[in-house]
C-alpha cells in the first residue's frame, strides 16, 4: 500500500507539473517523498520491475535537484541509483541463458549508468569538485565506443561546463572543458555535434587562452581560432584572429594576411567598421586605412557608405589631425547638396562628433574654432527649419559669440534659437546673458522672470518634464551669479528670488536666500521709507521661506542634522537683528521677533537658545499690547491682544524648562508674564481673569510696584475692574505700611489713587460702610504724615480738600453730624500744611 502510495504521488507530480500547478521545486521535494518510501518497501530480493522503477525515480529526483541548484542533495539518490543498477546486472546475468544475454543485458544497463555518471559530473561540478567531475567524465567518454549516439550530449554538457568556468575567470579549467569538448565532438561523425557547435567551442577556447595568457598561450589560442575558422566561417571568428595577433605584436603583414581572409567572404558594413576600428585604435594606421579604402569600394553602392567616413573622421580626430578631418566633413556637406545625402541614423552621429569637437575647443576657450565646427552642423539644416537641436546649437553659437564680444552676432544666434524654441529656459538664459552684457536691466529682469516661469512649469510637469528638474534651478543660481558679477543687484534679486521658490535642492535655497537677505540689507540702509518699507516686506517674506524649508520633512541625503542646525541659528539671528534694528516699525519688529522664535525652533535646545526664544515671545507680546492700546478698532485691539496671549503662553512652556537650566531668582519674567496676561485678559474681559488673580494674591513676594501697575490696567479702557483695582492699592498699600521707612511720596500716590477709587468726585449718595472705610485712609495719611518727613504739601492739601468737601456734601443732605467729622477731618489736615495754611486757614 506504501509502495502504491508513493507511485500515485509520483504520478501526480509529474501530471501536475505538466500543467504549471506546481514549480520545479515542488516538484523535486515530491519526487524526493515518493522515491524515499519506494526505496523503504524494497524487500530483499525485489523483481526486476521494482529495481528499474527505483532505477528511474532515483536518477530523476537526483537530476531533479541538480536543475534547482541544490546538487549536494543529489548526491544520495545517484548513489541508490548506481546500487540499484548493479543489483539489476547480477539480476540479469542470473537469470541469462549464455554469452548472448549477457551482452545484451550489459548493454541495456550501461544506458543507465551512463546517465547516472553524466548527472554525477553535473552534481558534482556544481559543488566545485574539478577532479570528480574529469573522472565522471572520463568514464563517459570511455562507454562512448558503446553508446554512440551519447556523443552530442556529453560534447554538449563539457561545454555548458567551459563555459561556466569562463564566466567565472576559471581560464585552466574552461580550456580544459573547451578542449574535451572538442575532443568528444570529433569521436563519432556520424552523432556529432555539427561544425557551427564545433567552431563555437573552438572561438570560446581561443579567447579563454587569449584571456588567461596571450603570451604563454598564443600559439594555442591562434591554433583554436585557425581551426574554427576552417570548422564554420564566422564574423566572430575573424575578429578574434585579429585581435590575438594584435595582441601578440604580429607584423603589418601577418595581419594584413588575416585581413584578407575577410574579403573573400560576405561580411556586414558593421562587422567591418567594427574590424577597422580595432586596428586603428591598436596603432596599425596603414593596414586600418588601407582595409577602410577596400571596404569603401566593396560598399560603394550601400546606403551606409557614410559610415565609413564617419570612422575617418572620428579617427582623424582622435589622432589630433583636424585638418584632414575637416577636408572629409566638408567633402560630406557637398555632397549633402549634390544628392549624396547621409541615412538620417548617420547624419546624426555625424552631428555628435562635429557638437562634441565644438566642445572641446570651447572649454579650451578657443571659440573661434568651436563656432568652425558648430557651423559645419548649421550647414547641414535648411532655411527656415524648426528644430529643437538647431536652437541648442544657434545658442551655444552665440555663447560663443559673446566670448568674442560679437554681440550682434549673438543676438542674431538667440533670436533664431527664439524662433526654432521659444519655450525653452535655455533660450531665455541666453537672452539673459546678452541683456546683462548690454547692461539692459529691464530686459533682463523680463529673462529672468520668463525663466522663473519655465522652471515652475517645468517642475509642475511630472509626466513629461521639459527639462531636468534642477536644470531651472541651476540656470537661475548662474543667472543671479552673472548679474552679481556685473554689479547688477536688482537682476541678482528676482534671480534668487524665483531660485529661492522654485529649487528641490535644500540647500541652494538656503544659499539663495542667505543672499538675497545679505543683499537686500544693504539696500535698506541707504534708502527713502516707501522702498525700506518695501525691502523690509521682502526680507519677511524671505524669513518665511527658510522657515517653511526648515519645516519640511528632511532626509539625510539633501540635509543633513547638522546643516539644519547651522541654517536655523543663521536665520533666527538675522531675525533677531532685523527686529532690533527695526524698533521704529513696531509690527514689523513683531513679526522679526516671532519669525526669530520660529526659527530657533530648529535649534537644539540649550540654555542660549531658551533664552532667546523667551525674549522674543515677551518681545512680540509687549508689542502687541503696545500695538492694542493704540488708537485702533475694538476688532484690531481684540486680534492684537489675543496674539499677545498666544505669544505669552508660548512664552510660558520656554520659561518653565529655562528655569530648570539655573538660578534666575533675580529674573523678572514672572512679573512682566504675570502683568502681559492680566492686561490682556482684562481687556478681552476674559473670564479666567479671576482665577488668575487668585494666584496673584497668594503670591509672598509680590511686589509694590506690581500691584499698583495692576491697579492701574484694572482701570484703563477698555478694561474696567474696580474691585480688583482696590483690592491691589489695598495690597500695595499694606506693603508700604510694613516698610521700616516709608516712602511718603509713593504711599502719597497709592493712597491717593485708593481714596479716588472708593470716594469718587461728585457721589453724595455713599453708604455709611463706604464713608467709614474711607475714613480710615485718611486716619493713615494723618498717622504717616505725622511720623514721616517728606509728605508732598499738594496731597496734603488734596486729602484736606476731599474731607473738607465730603463734610460740605454730607451737609447739603441734612446729614450735620457726619458733615461736623469730616469738615473736622479736613481741618486736622490744615495744621500740616506749610506755605498754603494762612491760605486757606480762614477759609475753614
Amino acid at each position: 500500500q506504501v509502495e502504491e502510495g508513493a507511485i500515485s504521488l509520483w504520478n501526480w507530480a509529474v501530471t501536475k507539473h505538466m500543467g504549471s500547478v506546481i514549480n520545479d521545486e515542488q516538484r523535486a521535494k515530491l519526487r524526493f517523498v515518493a522515491c524515499r518510501l519506494v526505496c523503504l518497501c524494497e524487500g530483499s530480493d525485489p523483481p526486476e520491475g521494482t529495481i528499474r522503477r527505483q532505477i528511474l525515480m532515483s536518477m530523476k529526483t537526483g537530476k531533479g535537484w541538480i536543475d534547482i541548484g541544490k546538487a549536494d542533495l543529489a548526491d544520495e539518490f545517484l548513489e541508490i541509483a548506481l546500487n540499484s543498477i548493479e543489483k539489476l546486472y547480477t539480476k540479469l546475468r542470473k537469470g541469462s541463458d549464455g554469452e548472448a544475454d549477457i551482452h545484451v543485458h550489459k548493454a541495456d544497463v550501461e544506458k543507465d549508468l551512463f546517465k547516472v555518471l553524466s548527472y554525477q559530473a553535473e552534481s558534482v561540478f556544481a559543488q566545485g569538485h574539478f577532479q570528480k567531475a574529469v573522472m565522471c567524465v572520463q568514464r563517459c567518454k570511455d562507454m562512448l565506443m558503446k553508446l554512440p549516439k551519447e556523443t552530442c550530449y556529453l560534447s554538449i554538457l563539457c561545454y555548458n561546463f567551459g563555459v561556466e568556468t569562463y564566466e567565472r575567470k576559471k581560464y585552466e579549467q574552461s580550456s580544459f572543458w573547451l578542449s574535451q569538448s572538442y575532443d568528444i565532438g570529433k569521436m563519432d561523425m556520424k552523432y556529432s555535434v555539427g561544425k557551427e557547435i564545433r567552431a563555437k567551442v573552438l572561438r570560446l577556447l581561443a579567447t579563454a587562452y587569449f584571456e588567461w595568457d596571450c603570451k604563454q598561450y598564443l600559439d594555442k589560442a591562434l591554433k583554436a581560432i585557425s581551426l574554427a575558422n576552417e570548422e564554420n566561417l564566422h564574423p566572430a571568428g575573424f575578429f578574434l584572429k585579429v585581435k590575438i595577433l594584435l595582441k601578440s605584436g604580429a607584423s603589418d603583414e601577418e595581419i594584413n594576411s588575416a585581413v584578407a581572409e575577410f574579403m573573400h567572404h560576405e561580411l556586414s558594413l558593421d562587422f567591418c567598421l567594427n574590424a577597422a576600428k580595432l586596428l586603428l585604435e591598436n596603432g596599425r594606421e596603414s593596414v586600418g586605412f588601407d582595409f577602410l579604402n577596400s571596404v569603401a569600394g566593396r560598399f560603394e553602392s550601400s546606403p551606409d557608405l557614410g559610415k565609413i567616413t564617419l570612422l575617418y573622421i572620428e579617427f582623424l580626430l582622435q589622432n589630433k589631425r583636424e585638418l584632414l578631418a575637416k577636408q572629409k566633413v566638408e567633402e560630406i556637406i557637398i555632397g549633402h547638396y549634390t544628392g549624396k545625402q547621409l541615412l538620417s541614423e548617420t547624419l546624426n552621429q555625424l552631428h555628435i562628433i562635429l557638437w562634441d569637437t565644438a566642445a572641446k575647443h570651447y572649454e579650451a576657450k578657443n571659440y573661434s574654432e568651436a563656432l568652425h565646427w558648430y557651423n559645419y552642423s548649421v550647414s547641414f539644416y535648411m532655411p527656415g527649419q524648426i528644430d529643437q537641436n538647431l536652437a541648442k546649437l544657434q545658442r551655444n553659437m552665440a555663447s560663443c559669440y559673446l566670448h568674442l564680444k560679437e554681440v550682434d552676432k549673438a543676438k542674431e544666434a538667440v533670436k533664431e534659437a527664439e524662433r526654432c524654441d521659444p519655450n525653452s529656459i535655455f533660450t531665455q538664459f541666453s537672452v539673459y546673458k546678452i541683456a546683462v552684457m548690454e547692461d539692459d536691466t529691464d530686459k533682463a529682469v523680463e529673462a529672468v522672470i520668463e525663466m522663473g516661469k519655465l522652471a515652475e512649469k517645468s517642475s509642475q510637469c511630472e509626466d513629461k518634464p521639459t527639462v531636468d528638474e534642477n536644470t531651472g534651478s541651476n540656470l537661475l543660481s548662474l543667472a543671479a551669479q552673472i548679474a552679481l558679477e556685473n554689479e547688477q543687484q536688482v537682476v541678482a534679486i528676482k534671480a534668487l528670488e524665483y531660485l529661492s521658490e522654485h529649487s528641490r535642492d535644500c540647500r541652494q535655497v538656503f544659499a539663495a536666500l542667505k543672499c538675497l537677505v545679505r543683499l537686500v540689507l544693504s539696500k535698506v540702509v541707504v534708502e527713502n521709507e516707501e522702498k525700506r518699507n518695501k525691502d523690509i516686506k521682502s526680507m519677511l517674506t524671505y524669513l518665511t521661506l527658510a522657515h517653511r524649508k526648515l519645516a519640511e520633512p528632511f532626509t539625510e541625503e539633501n540635509l543633513t542634522r547638522d546643516i539644519r542646525t547651522f541654517e536655523a541659528h543663521w536665520f533666527r539671528k538675522v531675525a533677531w537683528n532685523l527686529a532690533v534694528q527695526f524698533k521704529d516699525c513696531p509690527e514689523k519688529m513683531r513679526d522679526f521677533f516671532v519669525l526669530s522664535f520660529k526659527l530657533s525652533q530648529f535649534c537644539p535646545s540649550d540654555k542660549a537658545v531658551l533664552i532667546a526664544q523667551k525674549t522674543c515671545l515677551l518681545m512680540a507680546a509687549a508689542i502687541d499690547l503696545e500695538l492694542g492700546r493704540q488708537q485702533v478698532t475694538s476688532s484690531e485691539q481684540m486680534e492684537f491682544l489675543t496674539q499677545a496671549l498666544q505669544h505669552l503662553q508660548a512664552c510660558k512652556e520656554v520659561w518653565k524648562v529655562l528655569k530648570l537650566t539655573g538660578d534666575f531668582a533675580k529674573d523678572p519674567t514672572d512679573t512682566l508674564l504675570l502683568l502681559y496676561e492680566f492686561e490682556a485678559k482684562s481687556k478681552l474681559n476674559d473670564p479666567t481673569l479671576n482665577s488668575l488673580m487668585e494666584s496673584v494674591w497668594e503670591q509672598p513676594q509680590i511686589e509694590v510696584k506690581t500691584l499698583e501697575i495692576i491697579a492701574s490696567l484694572a482701570m484703563e479702557p477698555p478694561a474696567r475692574y474696580p474691585v480688583l483695582c482696590k483690592k491691589a492699592l489695598q495690597g500695595a498699600l499694606n506693603l508700604h505700611r510694613k516698610q521700616t521707612a516709608i516712602d511718603a511720596v509713593k504711599f502719597s500716590k497709592c493712597l491717593h489713587s485708593l481714596i479716588n477709587l472708593s470716594l469718587p468726585t461728585g457721589v453724595t449718595d455713599l453708604d455709611a460702610c463706604v464713608l467709614q472705610e474711607v475714613w480710615g485712609y485718611f486716619e493713615d495719611a494723618l498717622s504717616v504724615i505725622s511720623s514721616t518727613d517728606g509728605y508732598p504739601e499738594m496731597e496734603i492739601l488734596w486729602l484736606m480738600t476731599r474731607a473738607w468737601n465730603t463734610g460740605i456734601f454730607q451737609y447739603t443732605i441734612g446729614k450735620y453730624k457726619e458733615a461736623e467729622q469730616w469738615c473736622g477731618l479736613g481741618m486736622r489736615f490744615l495744621n500740616h500744611l506749610g506755605s498754603l495754611k494762612k491760605t486757606y486757614e480762614g477759609h475753614v
